[in-house]
């Protein structure tokens, strides 16, 4: 879509490119809409996850909807795209196979043309820095006899290489191995004398093919989000990924070549491993690990190899993800329930309490109220949102604490006799409905009929309670903070920018957590509870391992002990980094 929208708006560039229907167009033009109206931020919250959910997650088929306008206007009908053969493919060289779909084509067609720019950009970096150091075309060199493809991938696979595989047999013991592959190509070349007087030499083409498989595990080696068995595993690839590198010249520029796949999905699955202790009865360890070895043993030259692996390997994580999800959904369904209900308990006895304290209520009435009545308000507030009873428990409470106060007027007592049966009546049937104790219920709602008939023939009032004021006190603890309090005080205004970034962290995103002893663990962000401000994190098998509230979580961010992992794919990071680092030295 973005090419075409260039075709269409003739000031649009690679720089300053132009698309009114962008995403970030459209959540901006929502934001700017909303600002003008009065809510408070919980709603304003609700508004924007409801457009999350009902527009922006179905954006898509407006895109293709667009795209498809576009095309039928001849907008670029026929995209460009390149195949697993390299080769350049339009509509009249496929008439013949069937019409793929016409999602499929557009994403395939824009992330072939976007790794190809990103190949296209490296090589083109590396040529300007040759050109820096003066470094002539080796084609015109008299002296050099350039070694061609197959050559050299027959010398790789027919001279020893170095072994990279540990002596006991477990590739991801120790640390990550480091092999300079330029060098181990010079060592090859060194063999390939053909008696001419000429040296032999690798073209531009394929000398910057090497360059950047070496770049590629330079940035695989220091690369913090992958784990640290993964990494092993996949640094003993270096050769075989070099093999690949040199008979199939897509690689880098096609996204869906087996060997980046199998890299990437390894790196993805394996995200979650915090520790090599695990490895012993880990069927995904054993399963990279023997991807790896079948690699290290089988692997000369058929990339046919990676791609066998690759329908075994998303088999095996197929049904591994469906047990851990299962697993997974039924911990959020846990977590949820039991942060509930603790909600509506805080919720309950804080109210009570707060009702309660402002009268000496008779002994029988405050325990109706604290040990039975509560039970019947907290069932209440969890089915409010199907039943809607909790304003009627309520109501109940502030009732009966109205019938005990003193009524003089005519229509009060009126009133008064009219409630009085029915609240009786609602008690009764609450209790009953939590299963109250059914020997005392009798004697307890006889209590209560005593205590208000009593009151009303009396007219005898509930005594408020005398509490010395409250406001002075709070002033002298204002006034006598303590050190902690005033430090935390100062943190809590420290850590906005932090509070910003466990906003963006999305469910099924993967961070890693360091305790003050050193050790550390990686969990993924399982679910947001908003009402209770609780965010809970799950291992790779769903299981949950912590919970902590926003403020929490910015704090442990804040003092480096909370990580948030990159979970992009492995080689387009990669590529990204180069391209960076590239672009630094031809500054």
């Amino acid at each position: 879509m973005q090419t075409r929208f260039g075709q269409v708006y003739s000031e649009a560039t690679e720089e300053s490119p132009v698309n009114p229907m962008a995403p970030e167009h459209l959540c901006s033009a929502f934001t700017e809409a909303i600002e003008a109206l009065e809510i408070q931020i919980r709603e304003r919250l609700i508004l924007l996850k409801q457009f999350d959910r009902y527009v922006v997650s179905n954006l898509g088929m407006l895109l293709d909807e667009a795209n498809r306008i576009l095309i039928q206007a001849g907008v670029i009908p026929n995209f460009r795209y390149h195949g697993k053969a390299g080769t350049q493919h339009t509509a009249e060289s496929t008439k013949d196979a069937p019409p793929p779909a016409p999602e499929a084509t557009e994403q395939s067609s824009a992330e072939a043309a976007s790794n190809s720019a990103v190949f296209e950009q490296i090589r083109q970096m590396l040529a300007l820095q040759r050109a820096n150091a003066g470094i002539p075309p080796r084609a015109s060199d008299p002296g050099i006899r350039l070694v061609g493809d197959s050559e050299l991938a027959d010398l790789l696979n027919a001279l020893p290489l170095p072994d990279t595989r540990p002596i006991n047999g477990n590739l991801s013991d120790g640390e990550p191995i480091t092999i300079d592959l330029r060098y181990v190509v010079q060592q090859i070349l060194s063999q390939a004398d053909a008696g001419d007087g000429r040296k032999p030499a690798l073209d531009e083409f394929d000398e910057d093919l090497i360059n950047l498989v070496s770049m590629l595990f330079e940035f695989i080696l220091d690369d913090y989000n992958l784990s640290a068995p993964v990494q092993v595993l996949i640094s003993r690839l270096q050769i075989p990924i070099l093999k690949v590198v040199i008979r199939d010249k897509t690689f880098f520029s096609q996204a869906n070549h087996p060997a980046r796949r199998l890299l990437n999905s390894m790196a993805r699955a394996g995200i979650g491993w915090s520790s090599s202790d695990e490895k012993a009865k880990d069927k995904l360890y054993n399963q990279i690990h023997n991807i790896v070895q079948r690699i290290l043993n089988e692997f000369t030259g058929d990339v046919a190899l990676f791609e066998t692996l690759n329908q075994e390997f998303d088999q095996f994580l197929e049904k591994e993800n469906r047990k851990s999800s299962l697993v997974e959904q039924r911990t959020r369904e846990s977590e949820r329930g039991r942060i509930k209900s603790q909600r509506a308990q805080e919720t309950v006895d804080n109210l009570l309490k707060q009702k309660v304290s402002r009268y000496k209520l008779p002994e029988t009435i405050h325990d109706i109220l604290m040990n039975g009545w509560s039970r019947v308000m907290f069932l209440a507030y969890l089915r409010d949102d199907v039943e809607h009873r909790w304003n009627e428990s309520v109501r109940v409470v502030d009732d009966l604490i109205w019938c005990l106060h003193p009524h003089q007027e005519d229509d009060e007592r009126d009133q008064w006799v009219r409630v009085v049966p029915s609240l009786l009546k609602t008690l009764r049937a609450g209790l009953e409905e939590v299963s109250y104790n059914s020997s005392k219920l009798d004697v307890m709602i006889g209590h209560l009929k005593h205590e208000l008939a009593e009151a009303f023939r009396t007219n005898a009032a509930i005594e408020a309670r005398q509490d010395s004021p409250a406001e002075p006190e709070q002033d002298i603890a204002t006034l006598h903070q303590t050190a902690v309090e005033r430090q935390q005080e100062l943190e809590d205004a420290a850590i906005s920018e932090y509070v910003a970034q466990i906003d963006t962290i999305a469910i099924g995103n993967w961070v890693e957590f360091r305790l003050v002893n050193g050790a550390s663990f990686r969990c993924k962000l399982s679910a947001i509870i908003e009402e209770a401000d609780c965010f809970v994190f799950v291992n790779r098998m769903g299981l949950k391992v912590i919970e902590k509230n926003r403020i929490e979580l910015a704090h442990e961010m804040r003092r480096g002990r909370l990580t948030l992992l990159e979970q992009g794919a492995l080689i387009d990071r990669a590529l990204d980094a180069v391209v960076g680092s590239l672009r630094s030295k031809t500054a």
